[in-house]
C-alpha cells in the first residue's frame, strides 16, 4: 500500500499543530489518514542547559540565531524517504502554485521552522535545503507559513476535497486570477447576479468568466499575463 502524503514540520513549538489543519475538509482527511503530519520538537535534540538552541550571531548584531548542531540532528533524525527539505524563509524563492503541485504529487516534505534571526547557514548549505518564501514580509516564525504551504499542497492530494474538478479553475492553476463566485439570493442590497450566469447559456457563461479573471489579473496581478499562452490571451 503507498504511504499517504506526508508532512512533517520540525519546530520549537510542536502544540501549533495542527491548528487549522486539524479543522473543516483538511482536518477530517487528516483523521481519515489520507495525509499524515508528525510534529517534531527541535528543542528535543539540544545537549545544552536549559535546552538552549540558539547563540548569538556571529560577528554580532542583535537577537539570537538557531545553532547549527541542534538544528542539524534533528534534521538528521528524520527519515527523509524522498521527500524535499525546506526552510521557511522571507528570503527564500517566491512559492509558486506550480510548485504546489509539484510537492503534491510527491511523498510529502519536510519543513524547518526558523525562529529568532534564523538558522545557521552552514546547516542550509550541509543539508542542501531548499529555501521557500510564502511573501515579501517577515513572521516571528516558520510555523503559520509551514501551515499554509501544508493546506495548499494538501488540498490537491486526492480524495481530500472530494471533487477534483473543484481546483481547475481556482487563481494561479490556469495563469490567471479566478473570476468573481456568486449565489443566492438574486438580489441582494440593490445589487444583481450578473445575467449571463443565470442564463444557461454555457459558452456565454465561460466567455464571461474568462474576460472577467483577465480583467482582474490586468489589474490586480498584470505581471501573471507575462509568461501567459497565447490561447490563454485570446479566447
Amino acid at each position: 500500500m503507498t504511504k499517504p502524503f506526508t508532512a512533517t514540520v520540525l519546530t520549537l513549538y510542536p502544540e501549533a499543530f495542527p491548528g487549522v489543519l486539524g479543522v473543516s475538509l483538511i482536518g477530517r482527511a487528516l483523521a481519515q489518514q489520507k495525509w499524515q503530519l508528525q510534529a517534531v520538537d527541535i528543542r528535543k535534540f539540544s545537549d545544552h542547559k536549559h535546552a538552549s538552541v540558539d547563540d548569538t550571531p556571529a560577528g554580532g548584531g542583535p537577537g539570537m540565531v538557531l545553532r547549527a548542531d541542534v538544528a542539524a540532528a534533528a534534521i538528521d533524525s528524520i527519515e527523509r524517504d524522498g521527500r524535499p527539505l525546506i526552510h521557511l524563509s522571507p528570503r527564500g524563492k517566491p512559492l509558486k502554485q506550480s510548485r504546489i503541485r509539484e510537492l503534491a504529487a510527491g511523498p510529502g516534505m519536510i519543513l524547518f521552522c526558523s525562529r529568532f534571526e534564523g538558522l545557521d547557514q552552514r546547516v542550509i548549505d550541509g543539508r542542501e535545503m531548499e529555501e521557500i518564501s510564502i511573501g515579501d514580509f517577515v513572521l516571528a516564525g516558520g510555523e503559520v507559513a509551514a501551515q499554509a504551504m501544508i493546506e495548499a499542497c494538501v488540498r490537491l492530494v486526492p480524495g481530500v476535497l472530494g471533487d477534483a474538478d473543484s481546483t481547475i479553475e481556482e487563481s494561479f492553476e490556469q495563469g490567471l486570477l479566478e473570476y468573481p463566485q456568486y449565489t443566492r439570493p438574486r438580489q441582494w442590497e440593490q445589487k444583481h447576479i450578473p445575467k449571463v450566469l443565470l442564463s444557461g447559456d454555457h459558452k456565454g457563461i465561460a466567455r464571461w468568466r474568462h474576460d472577467t479573471a483577465m480583467e482582474i489579473t490586468k489589474r490586480v496581478r498584470p505581471d501573471l499575463l507575462e509568461n501567459l499562452p497565447e490561447g490563454k490571451l485570446k479566447r
